[in-house]
């Protein structure tokens, strides 16, 4: 049995995103290298054996929305993609991303997903004062779950 899960995320965001912020989101979509300094998400700890054979935890980082072609478990494509609004009345950008993860990563990618949520156009806010994200769907299930961000919290759905 297999804990992966299809994400899916399509959100606009504000024209409010510094050159080192959307450089660093570039680099989780996978379509950038990694910038010297990670702001957006911080930490990437990952249990390591030492010399001596005892486990430390080391900081590794990764991006998060950076798969590419074929999916293994969810079938379809895994990508991902941002695209400048400049030339349209909301101005700022759209993100699209479809990606497999398992419920270890909720955390790291948790956190990428309340800071975007955080710049999210007007448009994704619901009238309870959460941000619509995108759908979580478990690889078995035929129909996903809402994700949505509420006060700086992610809702994994159960």
């Amino acid at each position: 049995m297999s804990d992966v899960y299809e994400l899916m995320i399509a959100i606009d965001l504000r024209d409010e995103i510094s050159e080192p912020e959307l450089a660093e989101l570039n680099w989780h979509l996978g379509i950038g290298p990694q910038p010297e300094h990670l702001t957006i998400v911080t930490g990437f700890p990952v249990v390591v054996l030492d010399d001596e054979g005892l486990p430390v935890i080391e900081d590794d980082p990764r991006p998060l929305l950076a798969g590419q072609g074929a999916a293994w478990r969810v079938g379809g494509v895994l990508c991902s993609a941002l695209a400048s609004r400049a030339d349209q009345p909301r101005k700022g950008w759209s993100l699209m991303s479809r990606q497999e993860m398992h419920p270890d990563d909720f955390d790291q990618v948790g956190e990428l997903l309340c800071w975007l949520a955080a710049r999210a156009q007007e448009t994704h806010l619901r009238e309870d004062g959460a941000v619509g994200i995108g759908f979580l769907r478990f690889h078995e299930a035929e129909v996903p779950d809402v994700l949505h961000v509420q006060n700086g919290q992610i809702a994994w759905p159960a």
